[in-house]
């Protein structure tokens, strides 16, 4: 399988430095411009180098997928296509240094890395990619009114080429490596559809504001959220918690849609 496509970047840099010599010499006749060859080399050298650099680097969802991973701040609808997780099914408060949700996100980055690393072994994937590790998500629904009644799926987006006989290796191989038990991680297909979403800025609980706004500019339009036993509140995480201030993290808020006409 091969690496999704990248948007190839041309040679701008080249061009622009050829519009530089061009104008230096219609300002001051006696600068000799570039010979074909010169010309040649130079775009030659910048495609070369430019390629280069697409193939060593790790490809890296958030900025190829800039609809999906880098939304404005303000709401906007998105088709969200359908996609592959290891996922994690709990319940409680996820802010409990104990509780089942920690060790679900330990689970899961331990088989993403196990993913990822597999190249440094004897374990060949078929159409293997290196990757960024994709952000964080989570599926999310409340059954009372306390944190002890969220019911949460984590998940992190598998690279296109993790077919369900390699996850399943990668369970069985972050088991023996790790001295872990990765039953609980699951191969999860998640399609969305429609959905209104939005950047919101600041602590977790502030969320309820920005969810305000998104359900109204959806309203407006004509469409209504659509919770189901297969469609959630959805949240994706760009900001690390241990790392960032409440008040500077990012998390995109997505809701599913449905027409309300």
């Amino acid at each position: 399988m091969e690496k999704p496509s990248r948007f190839l970047a041309n040679s701008s840099t080249a061009l622009e430095q050829l519009r530089g010599l061009i104008n230096q010499h219609e300002s001051t006749p006696g600068t000799p411009l570039p010979t074909e060859r010169e010309l040649s080399d130079t775009l030659t050298k910048e495609l070369l180098d430019r390629q280069r650099r697409s193939a060593t680097m790790a490809f890296d969802y958030k900025k190829e997928y800039k609809a999906l991973y880098q939304p404005p701040r303000e709401p906007q609808f998105v088709t969200v296509p359908a996609m592959t997780f290891a996922a994690v099914r709990g319940q409680g408060d996820p802010n409990d240094p104990t509780g089942e949700y920690k060790a679900a996100i330990e689970l899961l980055y331990g088989l993403l890395y196990t993913i990822k690393m597999s190249k440094k072994g004897s374990h060949r994937v078929d159409g293997y990619f290196d990757f960024v590790v994709p952000p964080l998500e989570g599926l999310w629904e409340q059954t009372g009114t306390g944190k002890e009644s969220f019911h949460w799926t984590s998940m992190l987006r598998l690279p296109e080429f993790v077919t369900r006989e390699e996850f399943d290796w990668a369970v069985r191989e972050a088991a023996t490596k790790k001295k872990k038990d990765f039953s609980k991680v699951e191969f999860f297909t998640y399609d969305e559809g429609l959905c209104v979403q939005c950047m919101h800025l600041g602590s977790y609980d502030d969320e309820p504001e920005t969810l305000a706004r998104m359900d109204a500019f959806a309203a407006e339009q004509g469409y209504a959220v659509d919770f189901s036993e297969m469609r959630f509140h959805h949240e994706l995480y760009l900001s690390d918690p241990n790392r960032t201030a409440p008040e500077k993290r990012k998390t995109i808020l997505r809701h599913p849609l449905k027409s309300s006409l």
